[in-house]
């Protein structure tokens, strides 16, 4: 457990550029202690100590805003940057160097007993305020873009957006620092403006087109009148 709680703090103060030293992220980063009861309530959940696990689990949310259920199973080197908001649910499995910000849930749909939450790969981020609900698996390397509500399987090297989370990347090789890279999110703004542009001069092409035919069809159609066919006026 120690081993695990080491290796939780050396690795917030990779991923948090703004973590200046070793007793600035024990001392003042929630995440960390959220983490720190955890390991401790999980291992007291494993002796069947629940209500004790349980007080552990419910102190850490009070101190720092961040709720991990005992039961759920996290890897090494977990960080949550920001924290509060965090809610991680009893059946809920997480991979190794998994990165979340604040206002993220992995969540349940269902009151029944069993396997009711996310089971979360290696190397994956999951932006601020997403919702990752259901027994769906997220594979590893996956993107998980801020507000996303995820309730399907999420293939390995994904990127999701949207709500619901939809696929927008897929089969991309993992960046050189593992779960790091979340500059590469899709803008889907950006994305429909493009798609926008790239249709405006077919637009304006058949729009032309139908003026052409409506002016076309406004012309009044004058018949040609030879003086031949024309009525002979008789003089009385």
């Amino acid at each position: 457990m120690l081993k695990l709680i080491k290796e939780d703090i050396e690795v917030a103060i990779e991923k948090d550029p703004a973590a200046r030293n070793f007793w600035e992220v024990v001392l003042l980063y929630p995440g960390v202690h959220a983490l720190i009861g955890y390991r401790l309530a999980h291992v007291l959940w494993g002796l069947k100590l629940n209500f004790l696990a349980r007080f552990i689990s419910y102190f850490m949310r009070w101190l720092t805003g961040i709720e991990i259920h005992p039961a759920a199973v996290i890897g090494r080197r977990f960080f949550i940057d920001h924290g509060m908001g965090v809610v991680i649910g009893e059946t809920s499995e997480v991979g190794d160097n998994v990165f979340i910000y604040h206002g993220v849930t992995l969540g349940g749909l269902s009151t029944k007993s069993g396997k009711r939450h996310p089971t979360i790969g290696d190397n994956v981020v999951i932006g601020a305020g997403a919702q990752v609900l259901g027994p769906t698996q997220v594979g590893s390397y996956t993107k998980i873009g801020s507000g996303s509500v995820v309730l399907q399987h999420v293939p390995e090297y994904s990127t999701v957006i949207g709500v619901p989370g939809r696929v927008v990347f897929s089969g991309v090789p993992p960046t050189q620092d593992g779960a790091d890279g979340e500059e590469s999110f899709p803008d889907p703004v950006a994305k429909a403006i493009e798609c926008m542009l790239e249709r405006l001069p077919k637009m304006e092409k058949e729009i032309r087109e139908l003026r052409k035919n409506y002016e076309g069809e406004k012309q009044p159609k004058t018949d040609s009148v030879s003086l031949d066919d024309s009525p002979v006026i008789q003089e009385p």
